[in-house]
């Protein structure tokens, strides 16, 4: 059990800026639970609980729950999220096992059970019967995929932030943008969840004073990708690393602002204003927009 759980992740929130309309200090918990790494409860989770943008949650995930004991430590605490918010909690599930999915219905919550009725109604279509056993969705890993998968992984890490620029010939796409507004993290799930060989470069301020592209990316200019970012929101999470700075300051990112989308429409790159998406729905959406092929899935 004490392995079990050092695998417990920490509690994080989801829909962080409704806290700030949260008056009677009461918010309620939502769990990801599964018999396996829980990627796809907390996956579908966060997205339903997104459509509830004005609602702050407190959530946690807790895998491999793969045995009435853990089912029953996942229990406590719920009932125990339970009882410090006063409200239920919601629990979304992708457990098949019978036994364990009734032990975790026992707690003191709203329990959403993910897989129930689909997989029921396939099984009644198909006329088979399903395993009763969990981790399916991650243990069949196609070599081919997989390897393509860390290959771009690996080709995002090494060409962050303008590291290296050797290697853009081999890029799928480069993002661009200024400081702080999100193409770091927008690669890694590019390559992560399709396989895509993404690549980012941070205009400097130079740069942005000059209305050029750095002549490093100026050959690779069908490649580029430009995100674009809310000034206030900016300014919000530049705040958060360097409070108080010149570089923070709400006049320093509204010019950065400006100069990066003149340079945009004078080069004709394509880009994108990230402001309110999760990093899902910008790696969706650039696919769309530039028309690449996932290598993967």
């Amino acid at each position: 059990m004490q392995e079990f759980q050092r695998q417990q992740t920490s509690p994080t929130y989801q829909n962080r800026h409704a806290l700030e309309n949260c008056t009677d200090g009461k918010i309620r918990a939502a769990f990801f639970i599964s018999d396996g790494t829980a990627i796809t409860a907390e996956t579908l989770g966060r997205s339903i609980l997104s459509q509830f943008a004005s609602v702050p949650f407190i959530t946690k995930v807790i895998p491999y729950v793969d045995s009435p004991e853990r089912a029953n430590f996942a229990v406590e605490q719920i009932n125990t999220a339970y009882q410090e918010h006063g409200l239920l909690p919601l629990v979304f599930d992708t457990i098949v096992n019978d036994g364990i999915r009734e032990i975790i219905n026992s707690a003191q919550a709203c329990n959403l059970d993910m897989y129930e009725g689909i997989i029921g109604r396939i099984a009644e279509e198909i006329q088979v019967a399903p395993d009763d056993q969990g981790g399916h969705a991650h243990s069949n890993v196609d070599s081919e995929n997989y390897k393509a998968r860390i290959e771009a992984v690996h080709f995002s890490l090494d060409n962050d932030d303008g590291a290296r620029t050797r290697q853009y010939p081999m890029a799928d796409i480069i993002l661009i943008g200024v400081s702080r507004s999100g193409k770091t993290p927008t690669s890694l799930y590019l390559a992560l969840q399709f396989g895509i060989r993404a690549a980012n470069y941070p205009l400097t301020e130079e740069d942005l004073h000059e209305i050029q592209l750095p002549n490093a990316i100026k050959p690779y200019k069908d490649k580029l990708f430009g995100l674009v970012i809310d000034t206030e929101r900016l300014a919000a999470i530049r705040n958060e690393r360097r409070a108080g700075s010149r570089y923070a300051s709400y006049a320093q990112c509204e010019q950065e602002q400006k100069a990066i989308q003149a340079i945009y429409a004078s080069y004709g790159i394509p880009s994108l204003d990230v402001s309110e998406m999760s990093i899902e729905e910008i790696a969706t959406r650039i696919l769309q927009i530039t028309g690449l092929k996932r290598r993967i899935g």
